[in-house]
């Protein structure tokens, strides 16, 4: 986990080929609610959706393949990935596709992120690093929110793809909140192991 003296460390290069990657899937959050929810273009604001989930591991690919690490990057890859879990989890709310139950147990699991990464920050430490569980809940969630738009606007792939997009999504959910509990307990590792050591002990 980084602490506050590598937070002050700066945020590395920014124009690198991973950063440009993680700057287009943010781009793409917009455009998909514009196109979703402004238009009548389902179909591209579907692509939009898949091409921005199958490519969240593009950017770490890149990164760690050119040698081109940064903590931008580090700050944005997660970011984009719940902006894109949050604006999908809205629209599909919105529009009846998805129960306001499902869509408050993800909001409540991202309230309890950002009081650890509160705490932390105000503790003087780093947000923690982003773990593989986390990870993989983000791209099971974003397989899941296709299928349930599929099946909301195709009455040929409804018999598969509703039942495909509700397993996902309850599979995300809980590897959503696995990865949270994680996190919790890295943290206050973390934090225990800081006053242990600005106390001397060992």
């Amino acid at each position: 986990m980084a602490d506050g003296q590598a937070d002050r460390r700066g945020l590395g290069p920014v124009l690198t080929i991973p950063n440009f990657f993680t700057f287009a899937r943010l781009l793409g959050v917009p455009l998909f609610l514009y196109l979703f929810l402004a238009t009548d273009a389902t179909g591209w604001a579907v692509t939009v959706l898949v091409v921005g989930g199958l490519s969240d591991w593009v950017d770490g690919f890149l990164a760690r393949r050119l040698n081109q690490t940064s903590r931008l990057g580090e700050l944005l890859d997660p970011l984009a990935d719940r902006l894109y879990i949050l604006a999908t989890l809205f629209a599909l709310t919105y529009k009846d596709i998805v129960p306001w139950w499902f869509t408050i147990a993800l909001i409540a699991r991202e309230a309890v992120m950002v009081l650890v990464l509160l705490v932390l920050r105000v503790l003087g430490h780093g947000p923690p690093p982003v773990h593989y569980v986390g990870k993989t809940a983000t791209a099971v969630l974003l397989m899941g929110f296709p299928m349930m738009l599929l099946a909301h606007f195709s009455d040929a792939a409804r018999p598969w793809a509703q039942p495909s997009g509700w397993a996902l999504l309850w599979w995300g959910i809980v590897l959503y909140w696995l990865a949270a509990a994680f996190y919790v307990i890295q943290a206050t590792v973390h934090v225990r192991a800081g006053r242990a050591a600005a106390a001397g002990t060992p």
